[in-house]
């Protein structure tokens, strides 16, 4: 058997915080496109999230059978929301001058669509998916 030290936490190379251009529409006082910041998540969050955005649906034509279906759009973007450390999405002025309420609907809000495509893939990078929710979605159904 090895040595088992190099699992201990302390000794774990640290997820460093990645900058990203999610948009070039926002720009800073130096007339730059603002980096955001993303973080990455545990597989414990990344559960939970997943939780949250799978329901039980009734299996057709099976009585009282129930199958699990888990919402890919909405997880994709509750992690995008969960992952951004800068902007603060949670912050209630940036929220109410777009007149939404959530994290992910301000995400949605803030970028467009190409952007928040772009924007999912980078989450996605950062979290340590190789393929995107979309291409294993599809692997799965074949």
């Amino acid at each position: 058997m090895g040595d088992l030290s190099c699992f201990l936490s302390q000794n774990a190379v640290k997820v460093d915080r990645e900058k990203h251009v999610a948009s070039k529409r926002f720009l800073g006082a130096d007339k730059k496109p603002v980096e955001w910041e993303i973080k990455a998540i545990t597989s414990k969050e990344d559960e939970d999230l997943r939780k949250e955005c799978t329901k039980r649906v009734p299996v057709t034509g099976k009585k009282g059978q129930y199958t699990q279906e888990t919402d890919f759009n909405l997880y994709l973007g509750k992690l995008a929301s969960e992952c951004t450390v800068y902007p603060n999405l949670n912050d209630k002025a940036l929220q109410d001058s777009y007149h939404v309420m959530g994290a992910d609907a301000l995400l949605k809000a803030m970028l467009t669509a190409g952007e928040y495509a772009g924007y999912l893939e980078k989450i996605q990078q950062v979290n340590g998916f190789d393929s995107t929710m979309d291409e294993q979605v599809e692997e799965a159904k074949n």
